[in-house]
């Protein structure tokens, strides 16, 4: 662990000012010496009349002045009648009221809490406590003891607060003995401690580094690790090298714990193509149930739609359109079969088919649920076809347990009403949101899937869209006509000849596709800057605030994410303006900010123009921070035709969107792109996230850059290789 220039403060506690009992963060009042002082800090079920001693840091809050934010407490129960009283007057047993706390002190004195620990029967000789509650105070006191006990316990091995209390909730007054048996528990789901914190605390206990709990611990440590780099498995030879590496140990120790926690079934195994992978047991099932559900639905189909074509050149009438055959291949596949994938690029003509598609469907007196996986490609699609879109989540209607992990409350027990849900940007949906739409989807519900492999993948585990389509087992239409509107755009024609490994042309001097080439990366942050706040606002009608968006490929850099924002925050919205601001995390908000919310969270209210109010803010939503409350620390976000309050620690949810990476910017559109790319990190510099930016462009792109590193960009065709299980199941099943 870093360590810390921690001071101490001990004194009893007068007053709870607040706290939050969802994370346990405490601010009360500290008496110490003759001074009364502010301290915060996850402090759970903290009382008045405690002792405490802490040990934490002195810090200067811009609104509430000098605070003393405790890192560790160290608590003792209070002595001396007077203290008593106000300790059980505080409501910090339930069950025990002013009245209550004022009869048990009058009765037993000083030996009060000793009574309720030790003796609670003793608690019936008072009038009107029966032994039933009797029981229930004790019990209430020996929760309050025994999480005391776990966080003092714990605090010796670094263990803060609030992770004692998370480890209390997940095994009571057995939490110190699991973990001093195996520390390796700390990296449970739900607790958040690593695998380097919870090896230094074995290691700290003196035990060896073949001790079997850390060699299965280090293996899940790597699988998990390798979810976050999109593989839903890895090759067992690669896995079991990789860790004993990281462990310190002989491989053949490693390959024997994985064959015995493959017995025990903390892990799955599979073969393909005569190579062994192995899972986390959780994501095998996902990929698993996807394949057998996909080919449930193929050999299960609808009812075949007998005038299928009728209704394709019914439609072309209707509503004025000559469909091209991809395009009506994909139509009629839509109505006879039950699954479809429909993939192609930009000016390809998918979502005159998507609408198309819709309108038949509803027709024939479908329900039709359309879907996709962010708020901003959920609002796009709304647009394009003029029917309500929800994310997934929303659509399988989420909720959060207390792990912060989503649990869908349609599945297979309750399914959704649609007769056909249709599914865009497919591409960035991971694995395990695949497994929870299949599951919500009843028996002859069509599935139609929209996207572009050539886009980057899902940010979460696996590779939806690529294994579909790689097995063969789907109905697959790739509209690759591109239609004579579309030519005229540099930006659709650019974005063809990127995908086919070409350079695209750099010498445009009209149009709606630029190049500025720079001499070095100062140079070309001062271009970019001059274009989004000058340059283009003069000749366009949109600015950096509406529609022209900064697209970076990394956070890092001069040329990232965090720097530019911080430039153009400065010259467009700069500190003393008088406008009022809250820091969160060393980034300031300002009234006047564009912003961008970082994690789906379903609290969040919102209120519509007009009226009408709901609730749910989505990873990638931009708006504007209309308004900041400094002293409720509350802001008000505009996002398009709402406005949203964000209060206390969903504020951390936001960042400034002036400049976003292009991974945020999948599933969105902005009509003007900045893409700068004098220098892309190796890690980055591949096509398809060039692609994936260009793409983003609706009106006008410019690159500010190298041709060199655009090149570079080009030739990398190095699609993020993942592994996953879902096209070898679908391939394998019978």
């Amino acid at each position: 662990m870093e360590e810390k220039s921690l001071e101490t403060l001990n004194g009893s506690v007068e007053r709870i000012v607040y706290r939050n009992d969802q994370n346990n963060w405490t601010v009360l009042e500290l008496e110490a010496g003759d001074k009364l002082h502010k301290v915060v800090g996850v402090m759970p079920m903290i009382g008045v009349g405690e002792i405490l001693n802490l040990s934490g840091v002195w810090v200067e809050h811009p609104n509430f002045g000098i605070q003393f934010k405790a890192e560790y407490c160290e608590r003792h129960l209070p002595a001396g009648e007077d203290a008593i009283l106000r300790y059980l007057s505080s409501g910090v047993i339930k069950g025990v009221g002013q009245a209550t706390a004022m009869r048990i002190v009058k009765k037993f004195g000083d030996k009060s809490l000793e009574i309720i620990e030790k003796q609670p029967q003793r608690l019936t000789e008072i009038k009107g406590i029966s032994p039933a509650r009797a029981g229930r105070i004790a019990e209430q006191f020996a929760q309050q003891f025994g999480l005391r006990e776990v966080i003092l316990a714990f605090s010796d091995y670094g263990i803060t607060a609030n992770e004692a209390l998370r480890c209390w909730k997940k095994w009571g007054s057995e939490s110190i003995d699991r973990i001093r048996s195996n520390p390796y528990l700390l990296c449970s789901s739900g607790l958040y401690i690593g695998f380097e914190r919870a090896d230094k605390i074995s290691i700290d206990m003196g035990r060896s580094a073949d001790d079997k709990n850390r060699l299965e611990a280090g293996l899940i440590y790597v699988l998990r690790h390798n979810l976050r780099n999109g593989h839903t498995c890895l090759p067992s030879d690669k896995l079991i090298s990789v860790a004993a590496k990281m462990l310190g140990v002989e491989p053949e120790i490693v390959e024997q714990t994985l064959e015995d926690m493959v017995l025990k079934f903390d892990v799955k195994l599979e073969t393909f193509t005569q190579r062994s992978f192995t899972f986390l047991p959780y994501v095998h099932n996902a990929e698993k149930y996807a394949a057998i559900r996909i080919l449930m639905m193929l050999e299960n189909p609808p009812k075949t739609v007998a005038d299928t074509q009728l209704r394709i050149d019914y439609a072309e009438k209707r509503l004025g359109i000559t469909y091209a055959k991809h395009q009506r291949q994909a139509i009629s596949m839509a109505l006879n079969k039950g699954v479809l994938i429909l993939t192609g690029g930009p000016g390809t003509g998918k979502t005159t088919t998507l609408h198309a598609i819709i309108a038949l469907l509803e027709d024939m007196g479908h329900r039709v649920a359309i879907t996709a996986p962010t708020g901003r490609a959920a609002k796009r699609l709304s647009d394009v076809t003029a029917r309500e879109a929800k994310t997934i989540h929303r659509l399988l209607e989420v909720k959060w347990d207390d792990d912060e992990l989503p649990l869908f409350e349609r599945n297979e027990k309750n399914p959704l009403e649609a007769d056909a849900v249709i599914v865009d940007e497919l591409s960035m949906v991971d694995s395990l949101l695949f497994e929870s739409l299949l599951r919500a989807l009843k028996s002859g519900c069509r599935l139609i899937m929209v996207g572009d492999s050539d886009q980057l993948p899902a940010v979460g585990a696996g590779s939806v869209l690529h294994d579909l389509i790689t097995s063969g087992k789907l109905p697959c239409v790739q509209l690759s006509e591109v239609f004579r509107q579309a030519l005229k755009s540099n930006i659709v024609l650019n974005a063809h000849e990127i995908v086919a490994g070409k350079m695209p042309a750099l010498n445009y001097r009209e149009g709606d596709f630029f190049f500025l080439p720079v001499r070095n990366t100062h140079q070309g942050v001062q271009t970019v800057l001059d274009l989004a706040t000058k340059r283009l606002p003069a000749k366009y009608e949109f600015d950096i605030k509406n529609g022209i968006q900064i697209l970076c490929p990394g956070r890092q850099g001069e040329l990232g994410t965090r720097d530019m924002n911080r430039c153009l925050q400065d010259l467009v919205n700069p500190a003393g303006s008088g406008r009022d601001e809250l820091v969160i995390e060393g980034m300031a908000l300002r009234a006047g900010d564009k912003v961008m919310h970082v994690r789906n969270n379903y609290d969040i209210v919102w209120t519509k123009d007009g009226g009408g109010t709901g609730q749910g803010v989505f990873n990638g939503d931009i708006g504007i921070l209309e308004r900041v409350n400094k002293r409720e620390r509350t802001l008000s976000v505009r996002y398009d035709d709402r406005v949203a309050i964000y209060a206390g620690q969903q504020a951390h949810d936001l960042e400034l969107a002036y400049a976003i990476t292009v991974h945020k910017s999948q599933g969105s559109e902005f009509d003007a792109v900045i893409l700068p790319l004098f220098y892309v990190q190796p890690l980055l510099c591949y096509r398809n996230l060039l692609y994936t930016a260009i793409t983003r462009a609706k009106s006008l792109l410019i690159i500010v850059g190298s041709s060199k590193t655009i090149n570079d960009m080009v030739e990398n065709n190095r699609k993020a290789m993942r592994y996953t299980g879902l096209c070898n199941f679908l391939m394998s099943a019978d």
